[in-house]
């Protein structure tokens, strides 16, 4: 049974009970009215048939459910009522002798209650009209899809938020250039838009695209983009002017309006329309120019290029060629071009630079795999013609080590090495394979190497700072062309003593060319003369014992008593003797000054030792002294403490004395004084006198 079946048999049964009491109602007003025609035995009807009948009514009350509230009061309202008008008429019949009281009825001013007057539940409307009171219900956010445009606060593409207000492009593209911006320059967020605007220049170089194109990928709009310009340019406004640069804290739009009048994009409605008239009647329109011919630029030179078109030049003048006006001018161009030329930032090395770039052909042949492209692998070449060797052994030449090196290197790298002659015998082609660098580990070590002696040259207080113009940090007693005189740094370990230093920076005085050692060897000469006509006698030494760290070479001058410079080979030999362990690959000693006198003269030195070995040397004569070569640098001493221990003894001077290595300041106080005793024996006055 459905609902509406179940309704429709509701309200049969109401039809029914309705029907029931009106002929229930219409029976009751006849026996009312015509009570004289009822005979008097009539007897009342019993209580236990009233009783009964109440029974069955409140029965089909039940039926009903609790829908019917307001029928059932009714039908116990009426039941009642019934009941006592039937027992009051009852007894009106009973005593027939009573007079008959007519009783007046009251108005009834007793009001229902809100619940009673309400519709019933049985006025059922079938036909369904929504409630206006009846408020709805909100409705799921997350069940429906949501296509409207919302717009971030923190949203960087401005020209969206333009979009969502109803502008079209050509709006957007007439605003102003000036517009504000929620951050200023230098914030927070700075450093990510300059990250930003870096990646777009970066994109831009490797995919080949317009900058533009991509800035609009990045940034949503060129506006954001020109403003993240200005930003970079104030940030680096501020880094070179200072705390004291007093700029602008947001963008102007200066950079997008120079890109608005670029493309045509004016600010007024009109300006935007070309007038052909007006651009007939400015000025120059309908005239031929002369086109001037491009100035005819000179390509930059290298020192190298520059000194061959130089040796051009000369032997064109020599032979009196007709092109040797020509190759004056063009070397004189390129002159003035190379002396106005900045340098960049790029190295650019060659041979001249460093003997491992020499030679144009590759000696070994690269590993053509994933694995040996990743890692720059070489096969070995064992079939090296004599070119090939000439050209790898410029390449690894003044390394340190050598082959010595070279053996360690494929001894460490054998697991299964035995120290004996049979084993080397069975082994002597795996040994002797070459371990080759790669090309790009060669370019790399040493354009690292170019960098590390950049940074010692900035920091030599020896070096004149060719860039800047200045002097070297040390005073300066005499100059001559290659070689120049000063002072030993602070506190001394024999008064009056001086330092030989060369002009050029070089990693040890085994360096210097013929020109430098003439020059040191006047200033020993002029020096010793000096000491002697004080009464004194003296001694030279060099310490080149740590070659990596690249400092300037220099040769110092101690002045001794004559007792004391008679025994100091004594001193020296004890010490250089006792200095590292007992045993060593090289001689302990190494005599100069009798090998000078054996028949080397002036070249006992040069001749003896090599450049390419740490070592130590002092000289008790002109021509020659006492050598030593530093195996290990760990056991020798810092700096110049060998030395200073050495003569400090031998002069009773005090340990912190001896210990305290000063630096070179500018000003110093001893300069005059010696420069009055040096004076007389000066002998760079005749390079300025001649």
């Amino acid at each position: 049974m459905t609902l509406e079946d179940f309704e429709k048999t509701l309200a049969e049964e109401k039809e029914q009970r309705h029907e029931k009491k009106r002929r229930a109602t219409s029976s009751r007003p006849k026996s009312r009215s015509r009570p004289q025609q009822r005979p008097l035995e009539t007897t009342p009807p019993s209580s236990r048939d009233r009783d009964s009948e109440r029974v069955r009514e409140s029965r089909h009350r039940d039926q009903d459910g609790h829908r019917h509230k307001r029928s059932r009061r009714s039908d116990d309202q009426g039941d009642e009522h019934d009941h006592k008008r039937h027992h009051r008429n009852s007894k009106d019949e009973g005593g027939s002798a009573a007079p008959q009281v007519v009783v007046q009825e009251e108005p009834n001013n007793l009001k229902r209650d809100a619940w009673m007057e309400a519709p019933s539940a049985l006025d059922v409307d079938y036909v369904h009209r929504p409630d206006s009171t009846r408020q709805e219900e909100p409705k799921p956010i997350m069940l429906s899809a949501d296509y409207e445009l919302k717009i971030h606060d923190k949203e960087l593409n401005d020209h969206l938020r333009d979009l969502k207000d109803g502008k079209t492009v050509d709006e957007i593209e007439d605003e102003p250039a000036s517009h504000e911006v929620d951050y200023t320059f230098g914030d927070s967020g700075s450093q990510w838009r300059m990250t930003k605007l870096k990646g777009v220049y970066r994109e831009a170089e490797e995919s080949g695209k317009s900058i533009e194109d991509i800035a609009t990928e990045r940034f949503g709009d060129l506006r954001s983009f020109d403003d993240a310009r200005e930003e970079e340019t104030e940030i680096d406004r501020r880094k070179t002017y200072g705390k004291s640069y007093v700029g602008k804290d947001k963008p102007s739009g200066e950079l997008f309006q120079e890109r608005k009048l670029q493309n045509d994009i004016r600010r007024g409605p009109l300006e935007h329309v070309r007038d052909p008239e007006q651009e007939l009647k400015t000025e120059g329109q309908g005239k031929k120019m002369d086109t001037a011919p491009p100035p005819q630029t000179t390509r930059h030179l290298d020192m190298t290029a520059l000194n061959r078109l130089k040796a051009q030049m000369m032997k064109a003048k020599l032979r009196k060629a007709p092109d040797a006006a020509d190759l004056e001018e063009q070397y004189n161009t390129a002159a003035a071009a190379m002396s106005n030329h900045k340098e960049s930032d790029v190295v650019v090395l060659d041979v001249m630079h460093n003997p491992m770039l020499a030679g144009s052909r590759n000696e070994v042949k690269a590993i053509d795999t994933k694995r040996g492209r990743e890692r720059g692998q070489v096969e070995a070449n064992e079939d090296m013609s004599i070119e090939d060797m000439v050209r790898e052994e410029r390449k690894t030449r003044g390394q340190l080590g050598g082959e010595g090196r070279r053996l360690a290197d494929q001894i460490g790298r054998d697991a299964k090495f035995e120290n004996d002659l049979e084993y080397m015998d069975d082994n002597a082609s795996k040994l002797a394979k070459r371990v080759h660098r790669s090309e790009i580990d060669l370019k790399n070590s040493t354009i690292s190497d170019f960098h590390k002696m950049n940074r010692v040259l900035d920091n030599c207080p020896l070096c004149h700072n060719e860039d800047k113009g200045t002097p070297p940090l040390a005073p300066v007693v005499s100059l001559a062309t290659r070689v120049f005189l000063t002072l030993p740094t602070e506190p001394e370990i024999s008064e009056g003593g001086a330092t030989i230093v060369p002009i050029q920076h070089r990693t040890n005085l085994m360096e210097c060319d013929d020109d430098e050692w003439e020059e040191i060897r006047n200033f020993m000469k002029s020096l010793t003369r000096m000491y002697h006509d004080q009464g004194r006698d003296v001694i030279f030494y060099e310490n080149a014992a740590q070659p990596q760290r690249k400092r300037h070479a220099s040769m110092e001058v101690v002045p001794l008593p004559y007792s004391l410079g008679e025994t100091s080979p004594a001193f020296f030999k004890e010490a250089i003797l006792s200095a590292e362990s007992e045993w060593s690959q090289h001689r302990k000693l190494i005599d100069t000054l009798a090998k000078s006198k054996q028949g080397l003269g002036r070249s006992a030195f040069r001749r003896t030792l090599v450049k390419e070995m740490p070592y130590f040397h002092v000289w008790f004569e002109l021509d020659g002294g006492l050598g030593h070569i530093v195996e290990d640098d760990n056991r020798w001493p810092r700096g110049d403490l060998f030395a200073r221990e050495i003569i400090g003894g031998m002069l009773d001077v005090a340990p912190d004395v001896i210990k305290r290595q000063g630096r070179w300041n500018r000003g110093d106080r001893r300069v005059d004084g010696f420069r009055k005793r040096w004076k007389k024996f000066d002998w760079t006055r005749i390079l300025v006198e001649g």
